[in-house]
């Protein structure tokens, strides 16, 4: 007898949005989480369009809205000396509001249905972890309980648990383990899957004479930072040079602005053989702006950011999400957002198995896909950092001084910021246009592959990839059009009956969708498209295929041929 479905490890941002995934798919499943409350650590400050997208599906992206940074609130990067001295670089980004007027406006496919969302983890968990606990029926919260181990047989795992506070041990059984459970993840090191660290720059890298400063003891370990999360009245004076996102400096300093209120977040680095521990935090932030400012330290210390990546990401019935399978620098905001689309993936597949309609070939397809898709942000994120390191290379004190000689040296520096860009907040084809290749759940077509580059993502219906959106003549976008399961768009009337016909052999929750729309007909570019749970194109073709090769296609996206 089982306690539930599907026992999840970790309370974090992404077994949060699992255990959503999973009630979204009326999944019976146990959260567990071993501190006792959400986190009160700021680890990141942006949910980027396709995170949102996914928030959307599960009814909770107006919920996080609620609690993050005003939606007519600017997205600027600014670059300057020190917050005491003179601006180098900006980058202006619009504001939520603004983008919502532009997606309406061009209505061309190009981007996210959903702008991101400038929100502390802080204030994300909390409200996530109240709409499970309020409105979803299948799920169980549990925080204060740690996954201690597991052990799985042909019909399920047994999880062992303990209480964080009072020591209390417990056995549960589930059909299914989910490892959410972070960096050092107990449910990764138990079924003794390795991280493999970065080796190779790998494609759109930006090379540089200064790489990223590696740990010697551990090649994962890039050079180690100091994080101050702090509060201050002081508002106007630390947005000298306007209202600030990220505020960053060449000597290697970022400033986050976490609510554009009283709240920042500063990570500073740390030199090869500074002591982090005698550090007095509000000297290091003073040090870090050039002046001295109104402040309270909420929370200080050492950290250091890893490039890993697991060489599997489960086995059995034991499957990884989120930090149990990579790790990357913040630098692009890859962490969290990489994490959901895993929580996602993962959550629809394990409900076509318990639900009976889903074959053994997901579980493979959900290693092929993500792996993917986690390989590539990390380099992602490691030719950020690494761009980071050029600028700061190329530093030079003569930025500091009050002379023409000071100015002439800002603006040459300036200039050449500038001219490296800030693709870390532009990487759209890394946000949403990242596409499943090899996945044996994908049914490909012979057309030629849309471009692939991290910067931008070419509206498509290509196999693997991520279906563009447009807003229809009701005014509601085709995404939220999509079922809840699997999707079958159908343009100009063309018949589905065999493909139909197919899934409901096969058990396949099938909603057909007719659309009549020439933008979005432009751009899917085929009169049948195939969408699966997670909003990626499974099969596109013209016509119905016969009856055989409808069921070999509803066979092979549901992971049963």
């Amino acid at each position: 007898m089982t306690d539930a479905s599907v026992i999840i490890a970790g309370g974090g941002p992404v077994g949060l949005t699992l255990a959503l995934e999973l009630n979204h798919h009326g999944v019976d499943c146990i959260l567990l989480e071993r501190n006792p409350t959400t986190t009160r650590h700021p680890k990141m400050d942006i949910t980027n369009g396709r995170s949102m997208e996914l928030f959307r599906r599960l009814g909770v992206a107006d919920l996080l809205r609620a609690q993050a940074v005003p939606p007519d609130n600017p997205y600027s990067v600014i670059w300057c000396d020190r917050l005491s001295g003179w601006k180098l670089a900006t980058f202006d980004y619009p504001s939520v509001n603004d983008k919502r007027a532009q997606l309406r406006a061009d209505n061309d496919g190009k981007s996210a249905l959903e702008p991101g969302m400038r929100v502390s983890q802080i204030l994300l968990e909390p409200v996530l972890k109240k709409r499970l606990e309020d409105d979803c029926d299948h799920v169980t919260v549990m925080f204060g309980w740690a996954l201690e181990g597991f052990e799985q047989d042909d019909d399920g795992v047994s999880v062992q648990i303990k209480s964080t506070t009072s020591g209390e041990t417990k056995t549960l059984r589930a059909d299914y383990l989910a490892g959410c459970d972070g960096a050092g993840s107990v449910a990764r090191k138990g079924l003794g899957i390795p991280l493999s660290t970065i080796s190779q720059p790998g494609p759109n890298t930006i090379h540089s004479d200064e790489p990223i400063e590696v740990d010697g003891s551990d090649p994962a370990q890039i050079r180690r930072l100091y994080m101050i999360h702090f509060t201050s009245p002081e508002i106007e004076r630390i947005n000298k040079f306007g209202p600030a996102w990220h505020l960053q400096s060449p000597l290697g300093w970022s400033l986050i602005a976490q609510d554009d209120v009283n709240t920042w977040t500063i990570h500073v680095p740390v030199r090869p053989g500074d002591d982090p521990s005698t550090w007095d935090p509000k000297q290091v932030l003073f040090e870090a702006l050039g002046c001295e400012i109104e402040c309270e330290i909420n929370v200080a210390n050492p950290w250091t950011p890893r490039l890993c990546l697991a060489e599997r990401y489960g086995e059995g019935r034991v499957w990884l999400a989120g930090d149990s399978t990579h790790q990357v620098i913040p630098t692009g905001g890859y962490g969290m957002n990489t994490g959901i689309g895993d929580a996602t993936a993962l959550g629809w597949v394990l409900a076509a198995q318990i639900n009976g309609w889903g074959g053994p070939r997901l579980f493979e397809a959900y290693d092929v896909e993500r792996r993917h898709v986690g390989e590539r942000n990390r380099h992602a994120s490691f030719r950020h950092a690494n761009l980071r390191m050029r600028i700061r290379a190329d530093y030079s004190e003569t930025i500091h001084e009050d002379s023409d000689r000071g100015a002439d040296a800002r603006a040459k520096h300036g200039a050449h910021i500038q001219d490296l860009g800030n693709l870390e907040n532009e990487a759209w084809g890394i946000e949403w246009g990242y596409r499943y290749e090899t996945s044996p759940v994908i049914c490909y077509d012979e057309s030629p592959a849309p471009d692939y580059a991290w910067q931008d993502y070419d509206p498509s219906s290509y196999p693997g990839g991520r279906p563009p959106n447009v807003f229809l003549d009701d005014g509601a976008p085709l995404f939220d059009h999509f079922g809840r399961e699997f999707t079958l768009v159908s343009f100009n009337g063309t018949a589905s009956d065999s493909l139909a016909s197919a899934a409901q052999d096969a058990g396949l929750p099938l909603k057909v969708l007719a659309v009549d729309h020439p933008v979005a007909k432009d751009l899917y570019d085929r009169n049948l498209v195939l969408i699966r749970p997670d909003q990626h194109v499974a099969w596109r073709g013209n016509r119905a295929p016969d009856s055989g090769a409808a069921k070999t296609i509803i066979d092979t996206v549901r992971g049963a041929l």
